[in-house]
């Protein structure tokens, strides 16, 4: 265990009310593609731009081809949570881990065990009938051709935020109180280029700031630790899993 890794593990057992913040580099070790790398989804080719194609304009006036991309590039049936997720439920278990706080919309962290999680940009796990209200699950969404319909007809809508649209002031104001009360706040596996979700992390007012991602951020400096490795590894080691 390298000392940075050490200290990691020091400052998680002097903390009783940690708070963890994530991004996509938090699920890439699952198989989930990180939208900004070099293999995310912003460099594959499609018909058009994914930032065109995931935004409420798009989805309203081209909802087949919407869903094409969204099943083929944003559903992803046989992925598990990996060392990462697993240690963020342990340490929940234990009673040291507050709240988890993601950017990402896959469900992982409640697969791997965790409970209280505050999704900022919704779940593929979560999908209504804009008509009648009606709730269905990942499975089903996945497993219907074309745009997905509501026995009664109306256009089934995944809860995830698209581009136009904001976010829930609920989960923002929940995020908000955790990470303000927290005695450790852990940022992984994002760059803190999205905002207002990036932005989050400026309500954190304690000396134990800790970030963990493979490339620098613009929060680096502001940080008590610095980690540049691949955060399942980092948290596999300080967990012991």
């Amino acid at each position: 265990m390298n000392p940075q890794i050490r200290e990691l593990k020091e400052l998680i057992d002097e903390s009783s009310n940690i708070v963890f913040f994530g991004g996509a580099g938090v699920s890439t070790e699952s198989g989930v593609p990180d939208f900004r790398s070099v293999d995310g989804l912003y460099n594959q080719e499609y018909d058009y731009p994914p930032e065109t194609i995931l935004s409420h304009t798009f989805y309203r006036k081209n909802t087949e081809e919407f869903f094409r991309f969204y099943r083929n590039k944003m559903l992803f049936p046989n992925v598990k949570p990996n060392a990462a997720h697993l240690a963020l439920a342990k340490l929940e278990e234990m009673g040291k881990l507050k709240a988890v706080i993601t950017q990402n919309i896959d469900g992982l962290h409640q697969a791997a065990g965790s409970k209280n999680v505050y999704e900022l940009h919704g779940s593929v796990h979560r999908n209504h009938c804009e008509n009648c209200g009606k709730f269905y699950g990942f499975e089903e969404i996945y497993d219907m051709k074309g745009i997905p319909r509501c026995a009664c007809g109306g256009v089934i809508k995944p809860d995830v935020v698209l581009y136009e649209e904001g976010l829930d002031q609920t989960t923002i104001q929940l995020s908000v109180q955790a990470i303000a009360k927290a005695d450790m706040l852990i940022i992984g596996g994002t760059s803190l280029a999205v905002y207002p979700a990036a932005g989050l992390v400026d309500y954190y007012r304690g000396r134990k700031l800790v970030l963990i991602n493979k490339s620098k951020t613009q929060k680096d400096q502001r940080a008590d630790l610095v980690i540049h490795e691949p955060i399942g590894e980092v948290f596999r080691q300080v967990v012991g899993l």
